[in-house]
Parts: C-alpha cells; structure tokens; sequence
C-alpha cells in the first residue's frame, strides 16, 4: 500500500473513532472556540475603532494646533491667529467668497451612558455654520440645526444611540447652563457622530474662553495646498502653529488606541491558548492511548510510523479548525456590529461598532491552527512510536 493510502486509511480511522471520545473531543473543541472568540472580540474592536477615527480625516482639510500639541484638548489657537489664518493662501472660499476656516472650541461635559446607567465624558464642540461646510456629508436626520447665539445643540447619531436624554426636545444641563436639544446630525459613521455641537460664541462665553479656541479648521483649494499652508504658518512669528492635514491627523489618533486594545487582547487570548494547549495535549494523548491496540497492528501488517503521526497531527488540527470556525462563528453573531463607547486620545467617548473583516477571521483560525499543531504534534511523534508488541495487549 502505498504512503498516501496508509495516511488516509490511518486518518479515516482516527475520525471514525472519534465519537468514542466525544467529551474529550468536545472539551478541546469549546476551549479553541473561547480562545478564538476573545481575540477576535478585541481585533474586531479595535478594527470598529480605527475604522471610525481614521475614517474621519479628510485629505483636503488642514488642522492648525498649537506646536507639540498631541491633541486638540490641549492645544489653543487665538482669535488674532484664526484671522491670520484667513489670509493664508490655498484655502477654499464659500458661496459668498469668504474663506472656509472654522475655529472650534472642544470642552468636555457629562453623559449618562445607556448600557451602564454611569457618568462618561460627551465632547461639546463650538462651531460656527462654517464648520459644517469643511466636513462633506454633514446632514440633519432629525429636527434642526442650533440657531447662532441660542442654547441649543445638535447631537451626533451615535450620542443618541448610547447616551440617555439626547432626544430631539429634550433639555440637558453642563455646569451651570441649560440646553435644548434641537437636532440630531450624522457624517457617515465618522467619529463626529460621537460629538455634541453648539454655537461658538455660546460655548466661549458660558465656559469662559472668550477669544480662544482649540483648533481652526480650514477647507482647501486641493490636498497640494498643505505644503504653501505649512510654509505660511512657519514663516509668520504670530502663528508658529503645527498644519496637518485631518487625514494624517486622525491616523495617527487610530494607530495609537487600536495599539493599546491590541496589546490588551493578544496577551489575553495567549493565556486562554496556553490553556486550550494543555487540553488539546490530554485530549491527543487520551486518543493516542486508546486507539494504542489500532496503531500497533497497522504497525505489524505493514504500516509505517509516518502515517500514525500524521493521522494524529491531522485528527488534532481538525478539533483546533473546529473550534476557530465556531469561535468565528460566534463572534460574528455576538459582536459583528454592536455599537460600544470607550475613551478616545481627548478623554471623551468614542461611539464605534465592532467590525469583524475576513483578515481578522483568518488570524482568529491561524491562532486555533497553531494550537491543534503544538498540541498534537507530540502525541502523534507517540504514535508513530507505538511498539509492535501493543497489537498483543488488549487491556
């Protein structure tokens, strides 16, 4: 018989028997599904996560912020340095001629998340109706836009979803002021939806920031426009401000927090798979041990040690697939898409949903597959070692 037929005949015997040991199988199965579906819980997070932060830059916006800033929460652009900021060159004009540069103001005020009933940092963002135009896809779903000048705001679709008290009509209070709800916006699932939006003017006088802002936001003529823009504000002593294009900005936010949760979730799902290995080995061994009259008298009639240790490589490696589909399977149906909030790099919430991509699946089974091999590759260098003399040894 040749090699190929030997290792089929070995393999289809090793699976026949399998039913024999259906708990131990069983027991090795569950733990790869658990070890599969904790790391894809955290890459799918962290996945949702970059998606919406890096989804939010735009390639044709410039962000001024003030030199070694990290983020806009501690950065500050004066007024005197925004109206320079209208003369600089290549920035996009609006319908009436005047230049698209939105100075905003991000100040952080309280919400009560829906899922825990708990206090958690809302952003409340000062702009101007000049904001709204650097930022294509902004609509209104529901109500209105807050009127210049009056205690209204409009929240983000993704605020409404996660936070209690966001409806249209409803009245919130932030320190000492009080407020109306009076729209809800979306802009494409980007991390603006996880913001509260107000007049400029208002937010500088209520939270005392009179002529300061954080950032100024300014529309250009085309990408290639950067370059003049980082020229203009280098050589003018009055600005010194740091440009960066929205795009490279918030790449750079998604990179540093998707690395945190990364660096959370892979430690994790290594511990649960140092104890799924441990399982897989009893499992192989169990399997090697009652199957050791089998293996010894395919060994007598001619067969050789290779196709009992592949036979047994392979029964393992199928126990570990097993388990990283349904550990796939599973985290597709509990967390593909489900929205969550957790703390982005200006210490308020992000709303994002969970995102589980073909890539993710693939590292998910890859992990399970490695687990079915360090597990099974020892019990089956056993069995390709089983003495001839077990064909004579029923007990």
């Amino acid at each position: 018989m040749s090699l190929v037929n030997q290792i089929a005949a070995v393999t289809a015997l090793n699976f026949k028997s399998m039913p024999q040991r259906t708990l131990g199988s069983l027991s090795t199965v569950v733990a790869v599904t658990l070890v599969v579906t904790v790391l894809l819980a955290f890459l799918a997070m962290g996945e949702g996560f970059q998606k919406t932060i890096r989804g939010s830059g735009a390639a044709d916006v410039a962000l001024f912020l003030r030199a070694g800033a990290q983020a806009e929460a501690n950065s500050s652009v004066t007024r005197d340095q925004l109206r320079l900021i209208e003369e600089a060159p290549g920035i996009a004009s609006d319908a009436s001629g005047k230049p698209l540069v939105s100075g905003e103001l991000y100040v952080v005020v309280d919400g009560i998340k829906k899922s825990s009933n708990t206090k958690a940092n809302l952003p409340l963002r000062g702009i101007s109706l000049k904001g709204t135009a650097t930022r294509p896809g902004f609509r209104i779903v529901a109500g209105r836009m807050f009127a210049p000048g009056a205690n209204e705001i409009v929240v983000g679709s993704a605020v409404l979803k996660e936070f209690n008290g966001m409806d249209v009509g409803s009245t919130v209070r932030f320190g000492t002021s009080t407020w109306t709800v009076v729209g809800v916006f979306d802009l494409g699932g980007s991390i603006f939806e996880s913001e509260l939006w107000a007049d400029i003017d208002v937010v500088q006088n209520l939270f005392q920031r009179q002529n300061v802002f954080q950032l100024a936001r300014v529309k250009l003529e085309d990408p290639s426009k950067l370059v003049a823009l980082k020229a203009f504000s280098e050589g003018d002593p009055k600005l010194k401000l740091e440009v960066v294009s929205e795009a490279d900005y918030y790449a750079k936010q998604a990179r540093s927090m998707t690395g945190l949760i990364q660096k959370l979730g892979w430690p994790l799902a290594i511990a649960m798979a140092l104890g799924a290995l441990a399982g897989a080995l009893n499992t192989m061994y169990n399997s090697v041990a009652s199957r050791a009259h089998e293996i010894a008298t395919l060994r007598c009639i001619g067969f050789g040690g290779l196709p009992a240790f592949v036979g047994t490589l392979l029964e393992s490696l199928a126990l570990a697939a097993l388990g990283g589909l349904a550990g796939s399977l599973v985290t597709w149906l509990l967390f593909d898409g489900m929205t969550a909030s957790t703390l982005g790099s200006n210490f308020t919430q992000v709303v994002f949903k969970f995102d589980l991509s073909p890539f993710l699946v693939l590292q998910g089974i890859l992990i399970a597959l490695v687990v079915g091999v360090v597990g099974g590759v020892f019990p089956a260098w056993q069995a390709a070692r089983m003495p001839v003399l077990h064909a004579y040894n029923r007990s």
